[in-house]
């Protein structure tokens, strides 16, 4: 089959301007709650793109952890690709894919870390074998083979053995704090329904975009 050839109609619903909450992150709450309810694989997921210190753009999968703050957070290895990219250039856009929803929200705007609390806090409420992972993995470096990962994980395990894992200092959370919110509903004939938020002046101004 011709990738060309593949082709479906979107037929779930209409978006229509009174459907839509003022606030783009409550109105960003209720289709997340909607993804939770539908049981899609990671409803939290989302892909986040940054821009690289050599200039290039990238993009890799990051889980929703809350919207609190008045932004969207998520946690990393702050040496990670991402958290270096974070650090020489704060922008960053985050597009969540709820395809079975015929949906789809993109958040762009700048992001900040959270308080050192709340990642501890975060942290600690992970499986210890996820804990001991931020102790095992230098995340995006390389390595010469699965068993040398391995390795690295069975002595962080000794390391910490009968004892609570500390939070990692290169381990915490990131803000994306929007300024810009899209969300998309799949429509019949591929006109589909945009509306999206831009904060001007403090105040969050919504305007429907043609498909």
């Amino acid at each position: 089959m011709n990738y060309e050839d593949y082709r479906r109609n979107y037929t779930q619903g209409g978006l229509h301007r009174d459907m839509l909450s003022d606030c783009p992150l409550t109105q960003f709450d209720r289709w997340q709650q909607q993804a939770l309810a539908a049981e899609l694989a990671d409803p939290t997921a989302a892909s986040l793109a940054t821009l690289e210190p050599d200039g290039r753009l990238w993009q890799r999968i990051v889980l929703l952890k809350s919207v609190s703050g008045g932004g969207f957070v998520f946690f990393t290895n702050y040496d990670s690709a991402k958290g270096q990219a974070l650090a020489a250039d704060p922008r960053a856009s985050m597009l969540f894919p709820w395809t079975d929803l015929e949906r789809q929200v993109i958040v762009s705007g700048s992001v900040e870390k959270v308080s050192d609390q709340e990642s501890a806090d975060y942290f600690s409420s992970r499986p210890r074998e996820s804990q001991l992972g931020a102790w095992t993995s230098q995340q995006s470096q390389p390595i010469d083979s699965r068993e040398a990962l391995m390795s690295r994980f069975e002595a962080a395990k000794e390391q910490f053995a009968d004892q609570d894992v500390p939070r990692p200092p290169h381990w915490g959370g990131f803000r994306l704090m929007p300024t810009r919110i899209e969300f998309w509903q799949g429509g019949e004939h591929r006109l589909h329904d945009r509306f999206v938020y831009h904060l001007e002046g403090g105040h969050w101004v919504i305007t429907r975009l043609q498909p």
